[in-house]
């Protein structure tokens, strides 16, 4: 009867084989639910923009690399456009120094950018797109440079090339800087490639 038995169970296996029925092994642990992406907004923060003002994007930092978020800058209607880069550059400088939002916050935004940054057009013998820092751009963080650097680039503070012409307080030669692929996905290790302004 044993022996009937063994015989028989190949001939089942082959039958439920026929039919389409195969042997799974059904998964019991599917692990912790998903949570947010990291670097990844669900939905625009309207917390963290303004109503009024021009559109623009400034460069935060989500993990190791440089990220976009939208920001807006008022500008005075009929500002010459000289003040307007001015004006321009020191809002951007304004919303990389703010605190990112809860949202934000939640996603792992965060700034190198201090608050209390001032910035100026060029002095007299300065190229006419220079920008002056209260605080010199070698003595800011890799991190603060790069976000500064590829926020003004990506914007009206910028030359026609993305170029973007800075200079501290001092006496300092003005460099010009680039932002690159390479600043943007590693702004902790690659600076922005820059060479001095030969002064006029």
């Amino acid at each position: 009867m044993n022996v009937r038995r063994l015989l028989a169970l190949p001939v089942l296996a082959a039958l439920l084989t026929g039919c389409g029925i195969r042997a799974t092994q059904v998964p019991t642990d599917f692990g912790a639910a998903p949570s947010r992406v990291p670097c990844s907004l669900t939905e625009p923060d309207i917390t963290a923009q303004s109503s009024h003002g021009v559109p623009v994007q400034v460069f935060l930092l989500c993990g190791a690399s440089l990220v976009t978020v939208d920001r807006s800058v008022r500008v005075p209607d009929g500002t010459a456009d000289a003040r307007r880069r001015v004006i321009v550059a020191q809002g951007l400088l304004d919303q990389l120094a703010q605190t990112p939002s809860a949202g934000e916050k939640a996603a792992g935004y965060t700034t190198q950018v201090r608050g209390g940054m001032a910035v100026s057009g060029p002095r007299p013998k300065d190229p006419e797109d220079a920008l002056r820092l209260s605080t010199a751009p070698g003595r800011l963080t890799s991190y603060a440079l790069a976000q500064i650097v590829c926020t003004f680039s990506d914007s009206a503070a910028a030359e026609g090339d993305g170029s973007v012409i800075l200079g501290g307080p001092g006496d300092e030669p003005l460099r010009r800087y680039e932002c690159t692929d390479d600043v943007r996905s590693q702004p902790g290790t690659t600076k922005p490639p820059s060479s001095v302004i030969p002064p006029s």
